[in-house]
C-alpha cells in the first residue's frame, strides 16, 4: 500500500461517525437543535432542568416529570466527605484538574458505577449533573481558605451554583443568566469532548470514565478553553479604541483571535447572540460596559473575515458575562463542563445502544525492517 492508496481524514473533518438523535447542527445556516427543538426557543423559554430532561429522555417533560427530575437533582447535590478531602489535597490545582480527579473518585462511591444499562446511566448522569457543581464550588471556596458552602435543597440548579460560590442567594437576573449559559452549553454533537467520551464508552467503560475523558478533553484551549483566553485578550486590549490595532497586529503575526471561528459553523454560532445581548444588559445594569464595548469593537475589527466564514462563537461573549459576575477566569471552562454533563451522558447512552469499538487507523510512514543493533555496538 502506498500513500496514493490512502485518503487521510486529518481531524476526522466532515466524517460521520454514527447516527444521533441528540442534536442537529447546520453550520452554513447557523442552526442548532436539541432533540429537534431550536436552541433559540430553549434559551428564551425553557430552563436548564427542562433541557436536562429533554436531552436524557428525548422529550419535553410534563409538569410532574419535571418536578420529579428537579427533586432528583436536588437530592443528589451532596458529595462524600472523602471527595472533599481530595479537593482539599488538590486545592492548588486548576479547577478542571480538580473536577477531573473528583469525578473519577466519585465512581468509587456510586452504587451503579459498573452498570451500563440505560436506566443506570440515566441515574448516574443526573447525579453527576448535580455533584459536579458542588465539586467546583467547594474547590473555589477551599482554595480561598473558606469552608465550602453546602448545597441548597430548594434553589434551582443555576441559582444553587451561584449560591455555593458566594454564600448568598443570587438575584433572579443572575440566576436566569447562568441558567441560559448552562442551556447553551448542554449539547453540541460530536465535538472533541463528546467524541472522546464516545471513544471511552465504546470500550464499555463506565459513565464516570467517559465523563472524565470529556473533562480532560474540554480543558484544551482549542475546545473549552477559549472563553478563558478571550477575557485575557480583552484585558490585554484594555480599551475599545485599541481593538482594531490589536487584531491587525495579532493576525499579521499569524496569531489567533480567540473566540472567532468554529470547526462546524460558517455562519454566526446561534448560541452567541443570547450571550451577547445578556452581556450587554448585565454590563449596563452594573455600570460596567467596558468589556462588551471591547468585544463589540473586536467584532467590528474582524468584520472583513466574515466572508471567509469566520464569526464569533459561543465562548466569545461567555467570558464577559463571567467577568461581570466576578467569576475567576480559571472557572470559565468548569462552567462549560457543568452545562455539558447531560450532553456527554446522552452521547454515552447512544454509544452503548449501538456500540462498536471506535478504532481508526494511522498510516505508517517510518522506516521498515531495520536490523536490531546490540546496545554495546551502537554509536
Amino acid at each position: 500500500m502506498t500513500t496514493r492508496d490512502v485518503e487521510l481524514k486529518r481531524g476526522l473533518k466532515d466524517v460521520y461517525l454514527d447516527r444521533t438523535q441528540a442534536s442537529f447542527i447546520d453550520g452554513g445556516q447557523g442552526k442548532l437543535l436539541y432533540r429537534g427543538y431550536n436552541i433559540h426557543d430553549l434559551a428564551e423559554k425553557s430552563t436548564f432542568e427542562e433541557v436536562v430532561y429533554l436531552l436524557l429522555y428525548g422529550k419535553l417533560p410534563t409538569e410532574a416529570q419535571l418536578n420529579e427530575l428537579d427533586a432528583n437533582l436536588k437530592s443528589n447535590r451532596t458529595i462524600p466527605d472523602e471527595v472533599y478531602q481530595i479537593i482539599e489535597a488538590t486545592k492548588g490545582g486548576h479547577p478542571m484538574d480538580v473536577l477531573r480527579t473528583s469525578v473519577s473518585a466519585l465512581a468509587s462511591f456510586d452504587p451503579d458505577v459498573e452498570d451500563n444499562s440505560p436506566e443506570a446511566v440515566l441515574r448516574k448522569g443526573v447525579r453527576l449533573t448535580s455533584q459536579t457543581a458542588t465539586i467546583i464550588c467547594a474547590h473555589y471556596m477551599i482554595r480561598q481558605g473558606s469552608k465550602p458552602v453546602l448545597p441548597s435543597a430548594t434553589l434551582s440548579h443555576s441559582a444553587n451554583f451561584l449560591y455555593m460560590m458566594r454564600g448568598k442567594e443570587p438575584d433572579a437576573d443572575e440566576a436566569k443568566l447562568m441558567d441560559v449559559d448552562f442551556i447553551l452549553h448542554a449539547e453540541h454533537g460530536a465535538n472533541a469532548s463528546a467524541f472522546a467520551s464516545r471513544v471511552t464508552a465504546s470500550t464499555l467503560a463506565d459513565l464516570h470514565a467517559a465523563v472524565v475523558t470529556g473533562i480532560g478533553t474540554l480543558k484544551g484551549p482549542l475546545h473549552g478553553g477559549a472563553a478563558e483566553s478571550v477575557m485575557a485578550m480583552a484585558e490585554e486590549i484594555g480599551d475599545p479604541a485599541e481593538a482594531t490595532a490589536y487584531a491587525k497586529r495579532v493576525l499579521e503575526g499569524h496569531g489567533r483571535i480567540m473566540g472567532f471561528g468554529h470547526r462546524v459553523y460558517r455562519a454566526e454560532d446561534p448560541r452567541a447572540q443570547h450571550l451577547r445581548e445578556r452581556s450587554k444588559a448585565l454590563g449596563e445594569k452594573l455600570g460596567q460596559p467596558k468589556w462588551i464595548q471591547i468585544l463589540d469593537a473586536l467584532v467590528e475589527a474582524m468584520a472583513p473575515y466574515r466572508a471567509k466564514g469566520i464569526h464569533v462563537n459561543v465562548d466569545f461573549f461567555a467570558g464577559s458575562i463571567y467577568q461581570l459576575m466576578e467569576i475567576p477566569e480559571d472557572m470559565f471552562i468548569p462552567i462549560f463542563a457543568l452545562g455539558r454533563i447531560p450532553g456527554w451522558t446522552l452521547q454515552v447512552l447512544e454509544q452503548y445502544e449501538n456500540n462498536i469499538l471506535i478504532r481508526p487507523l494511522l498510516y505508517y510512514e517510518g522506516p521498515m525492517d531495520l536490523e536490531y543493533v546490540p546496545l554495546e555496538s551502537r554509536s
